[in-house]
């Protein structure tokens, strides 16, 4: 009866060793957290007051947007520019909102028939996009972030 006993006692302490479990330092997994991240899509996108309950994320997006371009289309119609020809055509603007939620516009890029005609819209589009209301932040995981945004702006003049 001993023998087995013991057999199965020192069986228990040499197997024990398997069980330890290995260390892993804060680096380790920071940098495995890092790569399993998509740091390209957030969880919440930016948001103004009337969006802000919105909880579908494309739904969410496209009201941010739709909000952006309609307070630019607002701005830019009290204007009002005089010009010699027809204008039909896109602009993109570039838009990041830090992760203080501060509208930046990044660059805008437009055709050169715009800007002969109206040299004044980038100083336009810069001023409507400092006259946009509040804005929250994008959230990744729960901490403020920024984003950049491309927006395609339609410009239509006679």
């Amino acid at each position: 009866m001993r023998k087995p006993l013991l057999l199965l006692l020192l069986l228990i302490l040499t197997s024990c060793k398997d069980f330890e479990t290995k260390k892993i330092t804060s680096e380790e997994v920071l940098d495995q957290e890092s790569r399993s991240l998509n740091w390209k899509e957030v969880d919440e996108y930016p948001a103004f007051e009337n969006c802000k309950s919105v909880k579908e994320i494309e739904k969410a997006r496209n009201c941010f947007e739709t909000t952006v371009a309609n307070s630019i289309y607002a701005y830019l119609t009290k204007k009002q520019p005089i010009v010699t020809q027809s204008i039909d055509d896109t602009l993109f603007l570039y838009l990041e909102i830090s992760k203080s939620g501060r509208p930046i516009v990044d660059s805008v890029s437009v055709d050169t028939l715009i800007t002969n005609q109206l040299p004044e819209l980038e100083l336009w589009i810069k001023q409507s996009v400092d006259s946009l209301p509040k804005i929250y932040p994008a959230i990744k995981r729960g901490v403020p972030v920024s984003s950049v945004f491309k927006m395609p702006i339609l410009i239509k003049a006679e």
